[in-house]
Order: C-alpha cells, then structure tokens, then sequence
C-alpha cells in the first residue's frame, strides 16, 4: 500500500507506473476491456476504480482470500509492480453506462439503491478509496455478486455485504443491478 501511495502522490513514478500497466494489460484486456469496461456482461469493470481499491482486489486474489479460477493464478505470476501498475491504468480509464435491460426497473432499482447502498457507495455508485465503484457495472455480474454474498456464511466471512444482501428480495437484486448499469 504504501509503494502504491507513494506512485499515486509523485506525478513522474504515476505517468511511469501508469504505462508500465497499458504494457501489461494484454491478458487482462480479453476480459476487461483495454478501457476496462469489461466485455463479457458476468465479469466486472475495472475502469474509474480506485487504484488502491483495485490493488487490494488483486492482493486477495494473490494470497487466496478470493478466488477466481483466472483471477486467482493471474494474480499469483504477476510481480507486486505488475499489480500496482495495471491497477493505475485501469483507475484512469471512463466507465461506461449501458442500456437497461428491463427500463422499468430503473426506478425501482434507483430507490433500492438510495436506501441501501449510498453510504458505503456513495451517491452516484462512484465508490471509493475501499468501497467498489458499481456505476456502470454489468446488471449480470451485480446479480451474481449479490447472490453470493446472499450464500455466504457469516460466520467464515467479515464482509458487511452478506448483511446487506440478505435483506434484498429476488426483485430487488435485479431492480438494482439493472439501474447500477445505467449510470
């Protein structure tokens, strides 16, 4: 973290670190997008995350606090340079909105969010330095990711999430995740 503090305060080490990450962003870029708006509507946007964000994201898929198939040995071959400076890159690219898949539930999912969400989100979705952004974000990868923190077990996870998500009905996850790609 502190490598990655010291890159984001020095304008030169950022610029240097930032190209550093549009070298190594081949694999990445099949799935997530050269501008990490992801290509595949169950695999999230890295584009517009908070580059300390992204790097812990990829810090737990390295020691296995999470597991991805991918993810999970990506993170393990890549150097500890490698991480910071894809993580640089693809916190400086736009996110991008996409149609609603079901526009009636744009509102519906507009209130969900507004009373659940925006504390720890933010209120345009936008995230920050440890929270996801979710603007713009897949309706199917949101879906997904709400149902498995609904299946998790609280015991064997701290994530506040598991709380949250276990209040949201069935209509609610997809009222939600339809409106997060919207924005």
């Amino acid at each position: 973290m502190a490598k990655v503090n010291q890159i984001l305060g020095n304008p030169e080490l950022h610029e240097a670190s930032y190209q550093a990450g549009l070298e190594r962003i081949t694999f990445c870029a099949s799935c997530h997008g050269k501008d990490g708006n992801s290509k595949r509507d169950y695999i999230p946007n890295l584009a517009a995350q908070h580059p300390l964000y992204l790097f812990e994201q990829f810090e737990k898929f390295a020691d296995g606090t999470r597991e991805d198939y991918v993810m999970s040995r990506l993170a393990k071959i890549l150097t500890l340079e490698d991480r910071i400076n894809i993580a640089v890159y693809y916190s400086e690219q736009e996110a991008r909105a996409r149609q609603a898949d079901n526009a009636g539930q744009v509102e519906a999912g507009a209130e969900v969010f507004a009373s659940v969400c925006t504390n720890c989100h933010g209120r345009a979705a936008e995230g920050f330095r440890n929270m996801p952004r979710l603007a713009g974000q897949p309706a199917e990868y949101v879906r997904n990711a709400l149902n498995r923190f609904q299946d998790m077990d609280p015991a064997s996870s701290s994530s506040p999430m598991i709380g949250i998500a276990s209040g949201l009905s069935e209509d609610d996850i997809a009222a939600v995740a339809t409106y997060l790609q919207t924005l």
